[in-house]
């Protein structure tokens, strides 16, 4: 069983690859990429100002803001060399600085001081970065770094050239267009440094929408998620097993029956529709509950206990509708499972062997029923982090899902490729624990 186990566990990092490789190659080719939006909304910024100014104007990305978005989210680079990068397993181009090379000049002047260019290289001003570097046009790896007017040097940094060529294809991927159309740029020099960063290094990138990183938006939502699935898995597991045992035991009578109709009423309805519902009638029209949210404005101003209350009194119309759809499946499973080992052989026969009723159904039939339940244990675990995106865009909670939701309606590519990797594994995880636990419950089980 050892064996079995190690071999799932080994299973888990190449499905993972397979999983965010397919799912990153979808965001490249899906429409709405993070270039596309911050070009439609400098677009929008420049209609709006001149709406309102009278033509001001200024609003549209340059050539070298749409490069550096590029080479941010990879779209620079093909699909497998950006996955890499993703991953942290290909080294990518950071602290870029580029210039223009300007042949047969013979000298530049940086604020007071003179550089004089040296015989066959060529001053180019870096962007941003107060140094200049000499590029020898042929051999690029020959480059030196200028700080005023000195040679310094400078560990770890690379040089390319960027040909009229290299920057009109480039020009022609990012617009659609024929290459030909595309403006004669004179040869760049880009200076960078090498650095891996990706999934391997516990960088998962910056969120092209918001600007921040993508681990700390997910840390920042994670409490939430775990707040809600340990309350929903407490109360469903609390509730719903003794209510089984007790259909299960009470079976066709008025208990069985009217249970029966409340929970399949409460399965049909779905979560976020309930929570509509009760934030209308039970939120806008009678005032019991708060709209949204999961604090109230100047929370965090009160005493520990009144901080208690408040969280408590906005957690009650969502956790309603997180719990609402569970109750079904683990009652009736619960209450069918117990009700056929109970009419089992095993179980007829320690009864008549002077075992009690009780004993028969909590020390024999009960054990065995739980095992198809405890199927689904391992599967909790998903259910810490993933929350639900519905309910909880319904209810405004800033949580995991909705985080899932916004990532996805705004192409947020490396904010769904974040969560995706720690729902895919927590859902793999979750799978092996299943396992565990029954074979921990039912000896009779032996994995190979």
């Amino acid at each position: 069983m050892k064996a079995y186990f190690i071999r799932r566990f080994l299973l888990v990092p190449i499905t993972l690859l397979g999983v965010t490789l397919i799912v990153f190659t979808l965001t490249r080719f899906m429409p709405g990429s993070p270039i596309e939006r911050a070009m439609q909304r400098a677009t929008q910024s420049d209609e709006n100002s001149n709406s309102a100014g009278g033509n001001q104007g200024g609003g549209a990305l340059s050539e070298d803001d749409l490069e550096k978005q590029e080479e941010e989210y990879g779209y620079d680079k093909p699909i497998p060399v950006a996955y890499l990068q993703w991953l942290g397993l290909w080294p990518r181009e950071r602290r870029i600085s580029k210039g223009e090379i300007r042949p047969q000049q013979r000298e530049d002047v940086i604020g007071d001081q003179l550089i004089k260019d040296p015989e066959n290289e060529t001053l180019v001003v870096l962007k941003g970065s107060g140094r200049q570097v000499l590029v020898n046009k042929k051999s690029p790896e020959e480059a030196t770094f200028v700080d005023n007017g000195k040679k310094i040097s400078e560990s770890g940094w690379s040089v390319r050239i960027e040909s009229p060529e290299d920057r009109a294809e480039r020009w022609a991927r990012r617009n659609d267009r024929p290459a030909s159309e595309a403006v004669t740029k004179p040869y760049r020099a880009v200076v960078y440094k090498k650095r891996f960063a990706g999934l391997v290094q516990g960088d998962l990138g910056r969120s092209s929408t918001y600007g921040d990183k993508v681990s700390d938006m997910i840390l920042a939502r994670v409490p939430i998620a775990v707040y809600f699935g340990l309350l929903s898995t407490i109360i469903i597991y609390s509730v719903c097993i003794p209510l089984g045992i007790i259909k299960a035991i009470k079976h066709r009578t008025f208990i069985d029956n009217i249970s029966s109709v409340l929970v399949f009423v409460g399965y049909s309805i779905p979560g976020f529709a309930l929570g509509a519902l009760l934030i209308v009638y039970l939120g806008a029209r009678l005032g019991w509950f708060p709209l949204f949210g999961l604090t109230s404005p100047g929370a965090e101003d009160l005493a520990a206990w009144e901080q208690i209350k408040d969280l408590a009194h906005h957690t009650v119309l969502p956790l309603l509708c997180y719990i609402v759809g569970g109750f079904a499946y683990t009652t009736m499973m619960m209450k069918n499972n117990l009700m056929d080992n109970l009419a089992a052989d095993y179980v007829r026969t320690a009864v008549s062997k002077g075992v009690s009723f009780r004993s028969a159904v909590f020390k024999h039939a009960f054990r065995n029923s739980f095992i198809p339940i405890a199927t689904s244990l391992g599967g909790l675990i998903t259910i810490f982090v993933g929350g639900s995106m519905l309910i909880e865009t319904v209810f405004d909670i800033q949580g995991f899902g909705l985080l899932q939701y916004q990532a996805i309606m705004n192409r947020d590519n490396y904010v769904i490729m974040g969560t995706l990797t720690i729902a895919a594994f927590l859902m793999l995880i979750g799978n092996i624990i299943s396992d565990i636990i029954v074979a921990m419950i039912d000896p009779r089980i032996k994995f190979h």
